[in-house]
């Protein structure tokens, strides 16, 4: 693979010479890195719909789960390796298609990529199936009857670009559910699903013709309608807008399953704020805040800080700026576009006036600073920061009242990191589900989900099949057409 003719995609029966391509770049100068997207026409589209769904039919579905995951997990075996053309490639290219810094980008890759591996993807299938079996043939239900799980047909994928390899979740869990898969790759990052794709069909060429992996521009809505017309399910990422308009172009005998844009924080009570568990908090957090620069909708944007501890919420602020001040050295922020320069400039505006204008509150981190920690002793709602390694440490006198904070936000909320003794953490945990968060993990894992995770408080596999149940009064009546029957 050279870096000047990179092409973005996978697409079964085609040759290039097939296909239009349009090319999008990345950086500038030596640094500069073009990417050919395929554009398919809409009758490419809808043939390319057929091939992946019958062809899925024949070879996907006649596989085993073991066998799937036996296939999955060779593929994520390749992507570990360091010494993989694809690893190398994506070692090499990422970090100059989304910025993000070298070392940072391996490093959360591979954390990232583990989650595949064979044990975790039979955890994985585990959650939702707890007899695996019942993706493959009728299974007995103890009530009665027969039960099994069928994927849809054809699976159309529409993937953001926020967080790079963020495809492979829903790739992964169409494939391990033996959906026939067609994907449209963002433009801002459109590698890592074509990788992807490619290394399955080297894993197990018999595969070759059940996925494909495509891309249109945003502003298209002829492709699109006509993908989507070809599926059964459609699983769409992104923003509220984008997401709007995407439902509008799937039919109404379609799924639609979105996921949007949510929102994440943090809290830290009394019994985490001793003199070395806050410090280790602290980096944590700073690690939670920096790894793919909060673009991710687990990233914490607030952290709510309890008073009465050996160390206090301001004290506590100022050992997440040192935090951040030493993560610049190893994972530099990367080059903001213009766009997110003017939104941080503002999110600091608005918070050098507030410092101003209420004493409690303050800024830590000049101008030139690569990050920022806004610190506030009033009882301060959450909302979105300027992302970038911008997070604000707000001071609470108990963990109840952070529930009040985080109300406004019911319908976006998803992770919440806690720091808490195990007598409290039930207890918040409760509080937490009830005003809508869905995910509570440890701080420094909130950008790292556990395998088999329910996305957004939703299953990763069971929403994506249907039930079909032969139910017990179909058996017992078969009894009377049987040729032994008295």
């Amino acid at each position: 693979m050279s870096t000047s003719n990179i092409k973005a995609g996978y697409l079964p029966g085609l040759t290039d010479a097939d296909v239009a391509w349009h090319s999008v770049s990345f950086g500038s100068g030596a640094e500069q890195l073009d990417v050919d997207m395929p554009m398919l026409s809409p009758a490419q589209l809808t043939a390319m719909a057929e091939r992946v769904r019958t062809h899925s039919a024949a070879h996907l579905q006649s596989l085993s789960t073991a066998q799937i995951i036996d296939i999955i997990s060779r593929a994520i075996a390749r992507l570990l390796d360091k010494k993989d053309v694809y690893r190398l490639e994506a070692e090499r290219l990422l970090p100059r298609l989304t910025g993000l810094a070298p070392d940072m980008l391996r490093l959360s890759l591979s954390a990232y990529l583990k989650t595949f591996r064979k044990p975790q993807l039979q955890r994985f299938v585990a959650e939702d199936f707890p007899n695996p079996a019942q993706l493959e043939s009728f299974t007995p239900r103890s009530t009665g009857g027969w039960s099994k799980a069928v994927a849809p047909d054809l699976l159309v994928h529409v993937w953001a670009g926020n967080v790079p390899g963020l495809p492979l979740w829903s790739l992964i869990s169409g494939l391990l559910v033996r959906a026939g898969n067609i994907g449209k790759v963002s433009s801002a990052e459109p590698l890592m699903a074509s990788w992807f794709a490619r290394l399955i069909v080297e894993v197990e060429p018999s595969l070759k013709d059940c996925l494909a992996v495509v891309w249109w521009p945003r502003d298209d809505t002829t492709r699109p309608a006509a993908l989507f017309s070809q599926a059964e399910a459609v699983l769409a990422y992104g923003g509220n807008q984008s997401l709007d308009q995407i439902r509008q172009q799937v039919p109404a005998s379609t799924r639609f399953l979105p996921h949007g844009h949510k929102l994440s924080f943090a809290i830290v009570s009394q019994s985490a704020l001793t003199v070395r568990q806050a410090q280790n908090q602290a980096r944590f957090a700073a690690l939670d805040v920096a790894r793919y620069e909060q673009q991710g909708c687990y990233s914490p944007h607030t952290i709510y800080v309890a008073r009465g501890g050996a160390v206090s919420p301001r004290e506590f602020a100022q050992l997440l700026a040192g935090e951040l001040a030493a993560l610049e050295h190893r994972f530099p922020r990367r080059t903001l576009l213009l766009e997110d320069a003017v939104s941080l400039a503002k999110w600091r505006q608005a918070k050098e006036f507030e410092s101003v204008q209420h004493s409690d509150s303050s800024l830590i981190g000049d101008a030139a600073a690569p990050w920022a920690v806004a610190y506030s002793e009033l009882p301060t709602s959450l909302a979105p920061s300027a992302m970038n390694r911008t997070v604000c440490v707000v001071a609470v006198d108990q963990m109840a009242s952070v529930i009040r904070l985080i109300a406004g936000q019911k319908m976006y909320l998803q992770s919440a990191g806690v720091a808490a003794s195990p007598e409290e953490l039930f207890v918040i945990a409760s509080e937490l589900g009830a005003a809508g968060v869905t995910r509570i993990c440890a701080i420094g894992a909130m950008t790292a989900p556990e395998a088999g995770w329910h996305h957004d408080g939703r299953f990763s596999l069971l929403d994506l099949v249907r039930m079909v149940d032969i139910e017990a009064t179909t058996e017992h009546a078969a009894e009377a057409f049987t040729r032994y029957r008295d």
